[in-house]
């Protein structure tokens, strides 16, 4: 059922974009491109219903059946990722983390008084000759 569904959704779909780029526009003839108001007038401001305009009516009612049997069928029996269906396991190969003296955030002030007596400690660097 869902395959011929399908299948018939695909057809209409063709269908109806194949009717919609066929017909011309409300001013599509000669008069319309001189500003006139078209030789439909006569029958109204619609025009005469054409053969392309009620194949895209009928196509477009179809085209919404099947869209909307499409998905009453895909929510009674389909399976989804969304409901939680578990996804297939990726095996991955973990990288220890560097190590860090600590994990707090420390305010700039005392950060750079640190610095400072790092600096203290620190025996004193040999200086260049030349």
């Amino acid at each position: 059922m869902n395959t011929l569904l399908t299948i018939t959704h695909i057809a209409v779909c063709l269908i109806l974009i194949i009717a919609v780029l066929l017909q011309s526009g409300k001013a599509g003839d000669l008069a319309g491109a001189f500003g006139g108001a078209g030789s439909q007038s006569v029958f109204g401001p619609r025009g005469v219903a054409t053969i392309l305009s009620k194949v895209t009516t009928i196509s477009a009612v179809l085209f919404m059946v099947t869209s909307m049997g499409l998905w009453i069928i895909s929510s009674k029996g389909a399976r989804s990722v969304v409901r939680g269906e578990a996804a297939e396991a990726v095996e991955t190969t973990t990288v220890p983390a560097a190590k860090t003296e600590s994990t707090e955030i420390k305010p700039p002030v005392e950060i750079k008084q640190e610095a400072q007596e790092k600096e203290k400690t620190a025996p004193p660097k040999a200086e260049k000759k030349k």
